[in-house]
């Protein structure tokens, strides 16, 4: 970005804020503007690219206190922005250019005749062009080049390096691997690289690998890697965090009476579980230690109880639910059902 920029650009316009606009404000909407713009959310759109470039360069500006201040004072003397050329005759003569601007800040302002001051008819000098420079940081710059102003070092913010793009990909594993983590190989950009997945990820949760996206076009950090995790489904066990969920069904007497049942886990193996005379369908026992184990805990084995009721009875098991039915008289297990529902 050149001083011709400054000049020309209305910061404050692009990012839709006011000029007595305070540091955070700006900030936040920067920050708002940069999520829509952003090229990941508009990919291919050359257009999102731009104003995403452009909001940056602004904010650049009017978020570095000393540079707004420099900004704000050029435009001021500008009068909003006109264009600095050279005239015709080159970069050291023609009326016009800067002469238009200072011509009334240095000498009669009839910016007529060559680069000289002498006899004060001369239009701007040199010398005093720089001094005007040198209040912006620009000293010493407007004499580089073929005799004429070489440019407006001064005007000239140092460009914030930008972070490089991301990288989106996918990686689908099976449930096992994704509950003891596994090394998965990617294809990313024509490139081939291993990227570990931690143990216990869920479906659908992203992992972000910092640094292995695209490289910054400035100078900046290069861009992250986003993997989003797709896990197949088990048919017994089901991840929740690092807890491993399962429901095992029970008879109606080992629910009724009590029972010590085996359950299986993960690792191929199975654990005894003890359940309560009196479990109810849905009730959900935990089994300390044998969940996933991640760097951070080791989950549990959340067993859930599930009644079966068998679909079809011989005549002994009839007589014999019978007999318990007609033990079981003036037992309601929907009593208050109907006024809690009226209420």
């Amino acid at each position: 970005m050149t001083g011709q920029d400054w000049l020309e650009k209305d910061f404050y316009k692009v990012l839709g804020v006011g000029k007595d606009a305070d540091a955070d404000t700006i900030k936040k909407t920067y920050r708002k503007l940069a999520r829509t713009w952003h090229p990941d959310k508009n990919p291919g759109d050359s257009a999102a690219e731009a104003k995403f470039k452009e909001i940056g360069e602004a904010y650049a500006v009017l978020s570095d206190a000393e540079k707004r201040q420099q900004y704000d004072s050029l435009r001021a003397m500008a009068g909003g922005g006109p264009r600095f050329t050279a005239g015709p005759g080159g970069p050291g003569g023609g009326a016009g250019g800067f002469e238009d601007m200072f011509g009334g800040m240095f000498g009669d302002g009839s910016g007529g005749g060559g680069g000289s001051r002498a006899g004060g008819q001369g239009g701007v000098n040199p010398e005093d062009l720089e001094d005007l420079l040198s209040m912006f940081g620009g000293g010493g710059g407007g004499r580089r080049g073929r005799g004429g102003f070489g440019g407006f070092g001064g005007f000239s913010p140092t460009p914030t390096p930008t972070k490089g793009a991301d990288v989106v990909a996918h990686a689908r594993l099976p449930f096992r691997s994704a509950a003891s983590g596994s090394t998965v190989k990617l294809t990313v950009a024509g490139k081939s690289m291993n990227v570990r997945i931690p143990a216990g990820v869920r479906d659908g949760q992203k992992i972000r690998l910092r640094g292995k996206g695209e490289p910054s076009r400035n100078g900046g950090d290069p861009g992250d890697l986003v993997v989003t995790v797709n896990v197949e489904p088990h048919p017994v066990f089901s991840l929740d965090g690092a807890n491993l969920r399962l429901t095992v069904p029970v008879t109606f007497s080992e629910a009724a009476l009590g029972a010590t049942i085996e359950v299986p886990t993960l690792d191929g193996g199975s654990v005894r579980v003890r359940v309560p005379e009196g479990t109810p369908s849905g009730r959900t026992l935990r089994v300390k230690g044998k969940g996933v184990t991640t760097t951070k805990a080791t989950g549990d084995l959340l067993v859930t109880i599930e009644v079966a009721v068998p679909q079809k009875l011989n005549a002994k098991a009839r007589s014999a639910v019978e007999d318990f039915s007609a033990a079981m008289t003036g037992e309601n297990p929907r009593e208050g059902l109907m006024e809690e529902a009226r209420r």
